[in-house]
């Protein structure tokens, strides 16, 4: 069933239908978050471009029509672009200095072939390391792994439109196999491993055969929407994550998405420099607070910093010399801050 497109663009409903992200969620636990600027993404490192760019940005894109210009309105958002998004304007200013009235649809369809036959070798070395893993396992765990692996990797290979390897429905299937007790360990590793399949966030050549179909608009809202901010529960709730700012994140889309579920302390492997970006997201936060903004969240900060050493399992560990609220000066804060507002709501 084709999910229907929303009949008018907002900053609520942007990220939900276009990136398929939980921006707004079911809890206004985040708000404090969401309404600061200037904040650089504590998995990606680069800032975060705010929600109230969207609506701008939404304006301008409807008077786009050739590839000239939409390359030059995503040119003031390059600072923002996270490595694949990055690859891709380059590849769009390259096009549109060659063919400056056609459009980033024909640019991805001349070069989507070549970059399907990347992809899927790409493909390939991830099985290949899930297929190492399984040998940890006992054989009968083994082969039912090893039969998931193979029918991807027949997927991949084969060229129907019907019946394509889809990296959501692998990830679901290594759910119908039980471990043995002794075995779930090995098993989380091997799930997390599967998660590394190349998406349209992790590999250019991903990117390009999914959007290589899409329109203008979409292609160029799909470069924008990666860095937009987005909250992101540090502990994820599908593992008991609670929906508390002391559990939140403000991330760009991209750095949410591309986590999915997968633990903090694994995610890290992946981008080794997380630790240094969470440093550098924190400071950009105390001086926010020092600014004025987030009043009654002068606790966050430790907050965050117990939930993040304890979901990295001790590989974040965060420094906040900076911060003039010792934790004691925190909590009253936001005491005298409660209090004034139920001051001032009995009063209005």
């Amino acid at each position: 069933m084709v999910k229907p497109q929303p009949k008018r663009i907002t900053s609520e409903n942007y990220l939900k239908y276009y990136y398929d992200i939980p921006y707004e969620g079911s809890t206004s636990a985040g708000k404090p978050l969401r309404r600061l600027r200037n904040i650089r993404c504590p998995y990606r490192g680069i800032k975060i471009i705010s929600s109230d760019a969207i609506k701008g940005f939404e304006k301008n894109l409807a008077e786009c029509k050739t590839a000239e210009e939409f390359v030059n309105l995503l040119h003031g958002y390059t600072d923002f672009m996270l490595p694949t998004e990055k690859s891709m304007y380059a590849i769009f200013s390259d096009f549109a200095n060659l063919n400056p009235k056609d459009n980033l649809q024909n640019c991805l369809q001349m070069i989507c072939d070549n970059c399907l036959t990347r992809l899927k070798l790409e493909e390939f070395e991830v099985l290949d390391e899930v297929d190492e893993l399984s040998r940890k396992l006992s054989p009968s765990t083994a082969i039912k792994l090893r039969e998931k692996t193979t029918r991807c990797r027949q997927l991949i290979l084969s060229n129907s439109k019907k019946d394509t390897f889809k990296r959501k429905e692998f990830l679901s299937s290594l759910e119908e196999i039980q471990p043995k007790e002794n075995e779930r360990e090995i098993f989380i590793e091997i799930k997390t491993k599967a998660l590394f399949l190349p998406t349209s966030e992790s590999s250019k050549n991903a990117f390009i055969v999914k959007y290589c179909k899409r329109k203008q608009p979409e292609i160029a809202r799909r470069i924008f929407i990666a860095s937009t901010a987005s909250i992101e529960h540090v502990t994820p709730a599908s593992a008991g994550g609670i929906n508390s700012i002391g559990n939140f994140l403000l991330t760009t889309a991209n750095g949410n998405r591309y986590r999915e579920n997968m633990p903090l302390h694994i995610y890290i492997k992946r981008f080794p420099e997380i630790p240094t970006y969470m440093q550098q997201y924190i400071d950009d936060v105390v001086e926010s607070i020092h600014q004025g903004k987030m009043q009654g969240n002068e606790t966050y900060p430790y907050k965050i910093k117990k939930k993040l050493f304890d979901e990295s399992e001790g590989r974040i560990l965060i420094s906040l010399s900076k911060y003039k609220y010792s934790e004691e000066d925190a909590a009253e804060a936001v005491k005298e801050y409660e209090h004034r507002w139920d001051k001032y709501k009995k009063n209005y």
